[in-house]
């Protein structure tokens, strides 16, 4: 090559770098001026797509993926051959991904007393195996942490008078993923205390797989386990099966959480004399599912009583299928049981049938809507049993305003609220808007688009992913991709995006090019009063079209966006209600047409009436977002 035509190619080079259009505020928003980064890509396309010379949104454009243009197209190569499992947890480190991290090595040592705090993602397999007495404590156990992982398998197998304690145990945690395989099996005496266990956890997976199986007289206590959680699930498989005098007692179990599912499978099966207490268990929860395949089935002298269960709850459903079917002499009793605000469903199948001996069920203080099928006659008593009349009078509450207690049970204040509200002057209670999801970035669409997305091919997405069976990275992809799936409501057009430049193509679909994309400022005000100041309508305040934006849970930033017909777009000043400052610029979405909404939806329990009669409005949280046409 002459030096003439290397000159001449230099120049090309120079001449395209100059004029490619990445744009100065861009660039500082993109924190790369390299034109092939995902970042630098997408602000081309956001002026390719979008020309009204609007600011671009800062805070949307910060969450592109923020991987070099190396790795970018590394990792796309890897995508195209179905080979990014192979570079895991590179990948999810710099695209700033929600990857369940590597478990510690196994903790086998164990010749003293110890205790665990401050702790994180171990693995304790055979821990504590054969052990004499002894306790061990675990306090302030992975509180706090986000995506803690840990596993106890065949921990304190056959020990005889072993003690262990679990206090504050993944506490305030997000996406929790704990397993107890085989705890305590074959163990002698002994106890096991779950004390704020899971409190406060967002999504959590919490498993029991044959925990004190072929146990002789050891106690379990759940107390104030899984509180105030959000979604997520705890499963009991084989707990306590073929155990000799086992007490275990829930106390306080799921209290005010929030759709939450709980599922005892062969729990307490063949068991002699096994001892049950679920006190306080789903109080004040928020449609509770529970699930009791085989409870206490072929037991001799079983104990088990429920007390308080579900009470005030809003609705929920339990299903006990072959239920004490078999037993011996079996004392089953449930006082106020499914006392729900709003009516769920109870479903008992083969429920003690079978059953021999001085079998006895009591039920008192029963809920409404239960189904009773192949159950024993003989030694079951009903009484204080509720009528359907009774289920009517709660369903006339529903068109009045719920009493300040059971809104703050189940609807936060200040979640949902009428349009009149939006006056200046108007001091009204915020939600806490903060963003409680895990921190992820966008794949940028060359990646993307090579990777599986539906719930057909979730195997490939748990190999992708390293996702464990019936885990919380399968449960957690699984969930999101069923939303994605369902059929649209009436009047809704809707689509996920995982790229910022999936957002635009379905937010200028909808709505046009002249667009912009508005969300709250900040989480000033949160959980506090706030006073309104001044109020804007989107598009003068007439009923829109928009598109909103909501955060899913998933390994990469992924976006549940709909557009609903007659909506009102609002934006607010807000202010401290004693100095007057403002602290926050709030992003409001009144929904005009209510009729195709649940009759049992937040927003009538806590403003009353019902669907179709009234709009309801509500904020944007933290990091989701509104699309209307540019004023």
């Amino acid at each position: 090559m002459n030096k003439q035509h290397t000159f001449f190619c230099f120049f090309i080079l120079f001449f395209f770098f100059s004029n490619l259009n990445v744009g100065s505020a861009a660039d500082a928003v993109a924190g790369d001026k390299n034109p092939f980064t995902p970042k630098a890509y997408v602000v081309r396309y956001w002026d390719k797509e979008i020309r009204n010379g609007l600011p671009k949104p800062s805070f949307l454009l910060t969450k592109a993926s923020p991987l070099s243009a190396v790795d970018s197209a590394s990792f796309a190569k890897l995508a195209a051959g179905g080979a990014l499992s192979t570079r895991l947890p590179e990948f999810c480190s710099a695209a700033n991904l929600l990857c369940f991290p590597e478990v510690g090595p196994s903790l086998e040592k164990h010749d003293k007393d110890a205790s665990f705090a401050v702790y994180r993602d171990k693995n304790f397999t055979n821990y504590g195996t054969g052990r004499p007495g002894g306790v061990d404590s675990f306090k302030n156990y992975s509180d706090g942490e986000n995506i803690p992982v840990n596993d106890f398998r065949r921990y304190s197998r056959n020990s005889a008078g072993h003690k262990e304690s679990f206090l504050s145990y993944g506490s305030d945690g997000n996406v929790v993923d704990q397993s107890f395989h085989t705890y305590a099996a074959g163990a002698t005496g002994g106890a096991g205390e779950f004390k704020r266990y899971s409190d406060q956890v967002n999504v959590p997976d919490l498993r029991f797989s044959s925990y004190s199986d072929d146990a002789n007289g050891r106690t379990q206590s759940f107390t104030a386990y899984s509180e105030n959680g959000n979604a997520g699930d705890q499963s009991f498989t084989s707990y306590g099966k073929n155990g000799n005098g086992p007490t275990d007692e829930f106390t306080s179990y799921g209290k005010s959480s929030n759709v939450v599912g709980s599922g005892f499978s062969n729990y307490a099966e063949n068991a002699n004399a096994a001892n049950d207490t679920f006190k306080g268990y789903g109080i004040d929860m928020n449609n509770p599912t529970n699930t009791f395949t085989n409870y206490a089935s072929g037991g001799n002298g079983a104990t088990e009583h429920f007390t308080n269960y579900r009470d005030q709850a809003n609705v929920g459903a339990d299903s006990f299928t072959s239920y004490a079917k078999s037993a011996n002499a079996a004392d089953v009793g449930f006082t106020n049981y499914g006392k729900s605000f709003n009516e769920g469903t109870d479903t008992f199948t083969g429920y003690a049938k079978s059953a021999k001996g001085e079998t006895k069920v009591d039920f008192k203080g029963y809920g409404v809507n239960n189904t009773f099928k192949e159950y024993t006659k003989d030694g079951v008593s009903f009484s204080q049993y509720t009528n359907v009349s009774t289920s009517l009078e709660n369903q006339k509450l529903l068109k009045t305003p719920a009493s300040g207690n059971l809104v703050k049970r189940w609807v936060e204040p200040g979640k949902f609220f009428r349009e009149k509200t939006l006056k200046e002057g108007t001091v009204i209670p915020m939600p806490d808007i903060r963003d409680k999801m895990p921190k992820r970035s966008f794949l940028p669409r060359s990646i993307l688009a090579k990777l599986p997305f539906s719930t057909s091919k979730i195997s490939e997405l748990k190999q992708m992913f390293k996702a464990s069976d019936n885990g919380s990275m399968e449960k957690m992809m699984r969930d999101s991709l069923q939303e994605c799936e369902r059929v649209p409501s009436r009047g809704e057009t809707k689509r996920c995006v995982g790229s910022i430049e999936d957002m635009v193509d379905f937010a200028t679909s909808v709505l046009g090019r002249n667009v912009v994309v508005r969300t709250t400022e900040n989480v000033n005000g949160s959980n506090k009063k706030v006073m309104v100041g001044r109020v804007q309508g989107v598009n003068g305040g007439k009923v829109t079209r928009s598109v909103s934006c909501h955060q899913s849970l998933f390994p990469y930033l992924l976006y549940y966006c709909h557009s609903l017909p007659k909506v009102r777009v609002y934006q607010a000043d807000l202010l401290d209600p004693n100095t007057k400052a403002k602290i926050n610029h709030g992003v409001a979405v009144c929904h005009v047409d209510t009729s195709d909404w649940s009759p049992t939806h937040g927003a009538f329990l806590s403003l009353g009436s019902g669907p179709g009669r009234i709009e309801v409005c509500h904020w944007i949280f933290e990091n989701d977002m509104s699309w209307a046409t540019a004023d």
